[in-house]
């Protein structure tokens, strides 16, 4: 059974939360704040975290930086803020995934099943070696300069799909779909956003990327 751990300092979305994914099978624990949210985390070791920006105490982004000290378990930031720098800031602080309130229901249920099956282990278990860092997408690992550089599970779904089709252009909506889930075909906002963090992690000058290539209007290439 998948475990879920929501935190959100509103009690009528809490609530509702652990109504609707306890009735679909979902083990859940609940928390009001940034405080509890890591205790309960580190107690019961969620498999993905629901998490509201706004928190009493410790915000959103504070609770973020904290679990990515010790976990790589998925982060899905559910929030009113729509801004394009609060969600940056939500995802450069290591959250996978960004949803607005007010939202739905099924959208956010395949955004959640997206960010477990990203960080369920690889089948296969190939390795990349650049000039610049080594991916080895067995054991989900990226070292560059010898220290391993942190990856969000996102941003390793992104990585698996380009590394496997090495060379090849992979479109926009096929990237989507394979990163996000098939429901997803016209959010080319998040593959920049995504790219770019990539890009600043492993280009040795993000702003001449010589690896993870855009293709305009098309799509994207990992070329070694």
């Amino acid at each position: 059974m998948t475990r879920v751990l929501v935190v959100d300092d509103e009690p009528q979305i809490l609530r509702a939360l652990g109504t609707n994914l306890r009735a679909r099978d979902y083990d859940v624990d609940l928390a009001a704040s940034g405080e509890e949210a890591l205790t309960s985390a580190a107690a019961a070791a969620p498999d993905v975290v629901i998490l509201d920006i706004g928190l009493p105490g410790i915000d959103g982004i504070e609770v973020v930086r904290r679990l990515r000290a010790w976990t790589k378990v998925p982060i899905i930031i559910l929030s009113v803020r729509e801004g394009e720098l609060d969600k940056v800031a939500a995802l450069d602080a290591g959250a996978d995934d960004y949803v607005t309130k007010p939202f739905g229901m099924n959208e956010l249920l395949a955004r959640l099943r997206a960010a477990v099956r990203r960080a369920a282990p690889a089948d296969q278990d190939p390795v990349v070696t650049t000039a610049d860092f080594t991916i080895d997408l067995g054991v989900k690992r990226v070292t560059r300069a010898g220290a391993e550089v942190h990856l969000t599970p996102t941003e390793w779904g992104l990585i698996e799909v380009l590394v496997r089709n090495e060379g090849k252009l992979v479109g926009q909506k096929q990237l989507l779909q394979e990163v996000w889930g098939p429901a997803y075909e016209k959010e080319t906002n998040y593959l920049r956003v995504y790219l770019a963090g990539l890009r600043r992690k492993l280009e040795p000058d993000p702003s001449r990327p010589r690896y993870f290539i855009t293709e305009p209007g098309m799509g994207y290439r990992f070329i070694v």
